[in-house]
C-alpha cells in the first residue's frame, strides 16, 4: 500500500524503516531532513495514487494544527489523514469533523512502541470510521507486532486510549523509580543493577520497563550519577488526570505519579533519575546532564 509518512523523527524514521521493510510504498516529507523523497506536500500529494493516506507523525500542538490544515486545503475528496502523534483526544475530534466537512476521511492513531519500535513493532490503538480504517488497516497491521493493533473506537478513541496508556506508564515509573530511591538511601550497599537483573526473572514485578532500567544502569555505570534528576512531562498525564476530575475517577495514582515530574524539577532525588533514564530508555527522549561545579581553589 501507498502512505504519505509526514514527519521523519525518533518515530516517523522507525515507522517508515518498518512499513518498507513489509514492501509498502512509503513517500516521506519532512522539511528538516534531507532524505526524505518530497520537498513539500505538494510534491507529496503528486507522488501518491487516489485515494491517498498521508500520516502526521509530528509533535502535538501547534505542528499538528498546521499541518492538518495544510492538508485539509491540499487533499482532495476521499483521501485519509491519520495522526501518529499525542494529540488530544478532543482535537482529534474536532478534526475529524473539518475533515468530514471537506470528504476526507480522519483516524486517530495513538502509537507506543518509542524507539524500539522499528525492532519488535509498535502497538496501534485506533479510532475513527470503519471503512477508512479497514483501507489502512494493512498498514497498521505492518506496524504492529503480531496481536499489538486494534481498532478501539469512533473518532478520538485512539488517542484517548493511547492518553490512559501514558498515564499508566507515568504511574509505573513512578512505582520503580521510588522503590529505587528507597533501596538507594538504605543502611544496606545495595546493587541496583544486580537488584534490576535479577528482578527480570521470575519476579511479580517484571516487566519491559524493568528490563530497560537494568540497561539504563548497565550504560551508566552501574548507577545514574550522570543524569540529572529532572523529569519532563508531555502532556499525557495531565489530561488523563483531567479526565478523571470530570468522570468523577479517583486516579491517586496517576495524580501523584505527575506531581512527583513536577517535584523532580526543583529537588535532587534518585527517583527522579530513575524515571529519566527509563524515558530515555524506551522513548529516546533526552536526558539532562548533571551540571558539574568548574574546580576551584580547595576550600579546605
Amino acid at each position: 500500500m501507498q502512505l504519505g509518512m509526514i514527519g521523519l523523527g525518533r518515530m516517523g524514521n522507525g515507522m517508515t524503516e518498518r512499513l518498507r521493510e513489509h514492501d509498502h510504498d512509503v513517500r516521506t516529507y519532512d522539511p528538516k531532513v534531507e532524505s526524505r523523497t518530497a520537498a513539500s506536500l505538494e510534491e507529496l500529494k503528486a507522488q501518491l495514487e487516489p485515494p491517498r493516506a498521508f500520516w502526521m507523525m509530528v509533535p502535538a500542538g501547534k505542528i499538528t494544527e498546521d499541518v492538518f490544515q495544510d492538508l485539509l486545503k491540499l487533499a482532495d475528496k476521499g483521501d485519509t489523514i491519520v495522526d501518529g502523534g499525542n494529540s488530544n483526544f478532543r482535537d482529534s475530534q474536532r478534526r475529524y469533523g473539518e475533515a468530514q466537512a471537506k470528504e476526507l476521511h480522519f483516524i486517530d492513531a495513538g502509537v507506543s512502541g518509542g524507539i524500539w519500535g522499528l525492532e519488535v513493532g509498535f502497538c496501534l490503538m485506533v479510532g475513527g470510521d470503519a471503512d477508512p480504517v479497514k483501507r489502512v488497516e494493512p498498514i497498521f497491521q505492518a506496524l504492529a507486532p503480531e496481536d499489538g493493533y486494534a481498532h478501539v473506537g469512533p473518532s478520538g478513541a485512539g488517542h484517548f486510549v493511547k492518553m490512559i496508556h501514558n498515564g499508566i506508564e507515568y504511574g509505573l515509573m513512578q512505582s520503580y523509580a521510588e522503590g529505587f530511591e528507597i533501596m538507594e538511601h538504605s543502611q544496606f550497599e545495595l546493587d541496583l543493577e544486580q537488584i534490576s537483573g535479577i528482578w527480570r526473572y521470575g519476579s511479580v514485578v517484571r516487566s519491559w520497563l524493568l528490563e530497560l532500567l537494568h540497561t539504563a544502569f548497565e550504560e551508566h555505570g552501574g548507577n545514574l550519577d550522570d543524569i540529572a534528576p529532572y523529569v519532563e512531562d508531555s502532556g499525557e498525564g495531565r489530561w488523563t488526570i483531567h479526565e478523571a476530575i470530570a468522570e468523577n475517577v479517583p486516579a491517586p495514582v496517576i495524580a501523584a505519579s505527575l506531581f512527583a515530574r513536577f517535584a523532580s524539577r526543583n529537588e535532587i532525588n534518585f527517583a527522579a533519575k530513575v524515571a529519566a533514564a527509563l524515558r530515555n530508555q524506551f522513548g529516546g527522549h533526552a536526558v539532562k546532564a548533571v551540571e558539574r561545579a568548574k574546580a576551584g581553589p580547595d576550600p579546605r
